[in-house]
């Protein structure tokens, strides 16, 4: 069979494409097309279980708007029309030629996604950052993950989450901070829902603005006003040490720089958290002393505390908490970030980030790029020390001309990133907008100058990394449609129309994963010892680092030093900052923005599912009564939400699930799927200094029935 992907009655092995859980997936094709999905029952994640977004993975190739040949717009406002690929490769070669000519590297944007498989992450960041020379690489996981990134480097010197999935069977307390497990990640939810009802004294405390199903569970739901989590995590602290919940042998021996953090906490009481967070004094108390006395803690978080100006200060604020009661290193314990995306962690790892390259290298560190240089046979200062354009940055960088070429790879910016009218209309002004996806039209790709059709999920090989470290393989099971071509072939084709054919030229994608596993060696994710051969042999994937002749390290940091020049964890003193948006009399409400359960990111591929799309038929405002009443809302009513930047419509919900003085809604309905627009039209692009992650998570909002 053309491509590699097999027919029949054969079980294959892969991963499930969504969320960064990483269930184990077993597929069947017929005909090219996988027919048939099932849980990998052998799989450690999941162990055979599937959420209804895994279980109907057959539907998405279904959908009748697959992109599946290369188009080309003629003239800016032109319309699309097929080319051959000799021709679209061609275009975007001569694109980044001339702009590289005209205006210097740094005027070309790479910007990836978490759905790529690590080969493809690790290619295109060959192709920007070695051969074109310019560092402006980045990913939608700055959305996600680039807070806890900062704060996982700042705390143990390196971006490893030390915790794994097996700790969550041994936890006695979890503390989630900002997350909607049940609805994100629901394999997980499972466990730990099993994980509690097999235990007596397994205490649960959820910290959300909304009671969503995760804090339905909850043994104490902490309803924090948005914004204040710094507040609540130092109070919490506060009172974890009067409770005599600090580990002090662990403080002493395995960490740096807890004077100035215990000196930081003077004045964080109770009582003074109360008044900023909104929660009643008692309520702080009594989580401290559940902290304090009920066992190993895993604190498990994603974007409610990520997403957010102060983002890398909420992250560093949770590891504190862990670091101070020795919640790390230990059987059920951990400060665990969950990844929203299947390969977040791989294009971590394998430097898709503005500021990194493969291996956890640093692009401002001259041995770190000496390096890489040396293993892509670079001449020395190939690789620059110039700081690279995030996708925060991306817009302004358009907007200003300093980037004249974007590419974008599995990803839809246009509908994803923060005040969705200004992003659209900066894609406008860019020269050349090239568009690499399974789909179309999409908000951004409907922008492009080129479409390039790529195979998506079981249409190719590769590896993907999910939240705890575990690498897994992908095998190829049906074929892509029509002309599309895997990613890692489309970046090596326009590597080699710009020259650079040599060092693009690979037989399969298996070489391009070994030749990335080399750029680990002797790093703290070492995976030299890791194949392919390997990965097909185990039914579990593989937990790094695992050198060649090592062992699997399921939990870091218990039994080695953190990767800190002095072997200890450090401390670092959180800063409690007010939100960017400022609430006033026009602007009296905070709108939080979430997912639901049924729905992945901007739909491209869920909204295609017929069964998935029953379960909520359009996005909706969550509004508690004592906001809606004056207002004359009531449920099913129509509504306008407006913030400084843009406004959407959608239908009103009167719950009492989300908190006095907040609104809810979901952000995966963009422009094309719903009249009333784009709830990142409403949503502020301010972005954390540190991490440049935007502060999705809070914009100040007005709501007016219509």
């Amino acid at each position: 069979m053309p491509g590699g992907g097999r027919s029949g009655k054969d079980w294959l092995r892969s991963i499930c494409c969504y969320c960064g859980t990483g269930c184990g997936v077993l597929a069947q094709a017929r005909d090219g097309v996988v027919t048939k999905v099932k849980g990998d029952p052998d799989h450690p994640v999941n162990k055979g279980r599937l959420c209804a977004k895994g279980a109907l993975l057959p539907a998405i190739f279904e959908s009748d708007d697959r992109l599946l040949r290369p188009a080309i717009r003629a003239s800016k406002g032109g319309a699309l029309a097929p080319a051959s690929w000799e021709g679209a490769i061609e275009r975007v070669a001569e694109g980044i030629r001339s702009a590289v000519e005209r205006y210097g590297p740094h005027s070309v944007m790479f910007y990836g996604s978490g759905q790529l498989p690590t080969e493809d992450y690790y290619l295109f960041g060959k192709l920007a950052k070695g051969f074109v020379g310019t560092n402006n690489q980045d990913t939608n996981s700055r959305l996600c993950m680039a807070s806890t990134v900062a704060a996982y480097n700042l705390a143990f010197g390196t971006d490893s989450p030390p915790a794994s999935y097996a700790d969550i069977e041994q936890a006695n307390t979890f503390l989630i901070l900002g997350a909607n497990i049940e609805a994100c990640h629901p394999i997980l939810f499972d466990r730990i829902k099993a994980r509690k009802r097999r235990g007596d004294d397994v205490k649960v405390i959820v910290v959300d603005p909304r009671r969503t199903r995760t804090a339905e569970i909850a043994d104490l739901y902490l309803p924090v006003r948005p914004g204040t989590d710094v507040a609540l995590l130092q109070s919490l602290l506060f009172e974890v040490r009067l409770a005599g919940g600090l580990d002090e042998a662990f403080i002493a021996e395995r960490t740096s720089g807890w004077g100035e953090v215990e000196a930081s906490l003077a004045g964080w009481s109770a009582g003074r958290a109360a008044d900023i967070t909104g929660l009643a004094a008692q309520e702080i108390v009594d989580a401290a002393r559940m902290i304090a006395s009920n066992g190993p803690m895993l604190t498990l978080w994603t974007m409610g505390a990520s997403q957010s100006t102060s983002g890398v200060d909420k992250n560093l604020a949770l590891i504190n908490l862990s670091l101070a009661t020795g919640n790390i290193g230990r059987p059920g314990a951990g400060p665990f970030s969950l990844t929203g995306q299947p390969n977040a962690m791989g294009g971590r790892e394998a430097g898709g980030l503005a500021p990194t390259l493969p291996g956890h290298r640093l692009v401002a560190n001259p041995e770190d790029r000496a390096e890489v240089e040396a293993a892509w046979g670079l001449p020395p200062g190939s690789i620059t020390s110039r700081p690279g354009v995030t996708g925060s940055e991306m817009v302004e960088a358009l907007e200003r001309g300093e980037v004249k070429v974007v590419w974008v790879v599995a990803t839809n910016p246009v509908a994803s990133l923060p005040n969705s009218e200004r992003v659209r209309a900066a894609f406008a002004k860019a020269e050349l907008v090239v568009v690499q996806d399974a789909y179309h039209p999409t908000e951004t790709s409907e922008l492009a100058d080129v479409l390039l059709p790529a195979a998506q999920w079981s249409e190719r090989a590769g590896t993907m990394t999910n939240s705890e470290r575990r690498i897994g393989l992908l095998e190829q099971i049906g074929e892509a449609p029509g002309e599309a071509l895997p990613d890692w072939q489309i970046i090596s084709r326009v590597a080699a129309a710009l020259g650079y054919a040599e060092a693009f030229s690979y037989g399969d994608v298996e070489e391009i994963f070994n030749e990335y596993r080399e750029l680990t060696q002797g790093r703290d994710l070492d995976i030299t010892g890791v194949s392919y051969e390997l990965l097909r042999a185990s039914s579990k994937g593989v937990q790094w680092p695992l050198p060649e002749g090592g062992r699997e390290h399921p939990r870091l940091f218990a039994d080695t030093p953190f990767a800190t020049p002095d072997g200890r964890a450090r401390f670092h003193v959180p800063a409690h900052r007010a939100p960017d948006d400022a609430l006033t009399e026009r602007y009296p409400l905070s709108l939080v923005t979430g997912r639901v359960k049924d729905q992945w990111h901007t739909m491209t591929r869920t909204g295609n599912v017929p069964k998935l799309n029953k379960s909520e038929v359009e996005p909706v405002v969550e509004i508690h009564p004592v906001d809606a009443r004056p207002l004359g809302v009531r449920t099913g009513r129509p509504l306008r939400v407006s913030s400084r930047r843009g406004s959407f419509q959608a239908r009103a919900r009167v719950d009492r699930a989300v908190r006095p003085g907040t609104v809810w809604a979901p952000f995966h309905w963009g422009a094309l799927r719903h009249v009333g627009g784009p709830v990142n039209a409403a949503t502020n692009e301010a972005f954390d200094p540190r991490s440049k992650q935007p502060e999705l998570k809070f914009a100040a909002v007005r709501v007016e029935p219509l």
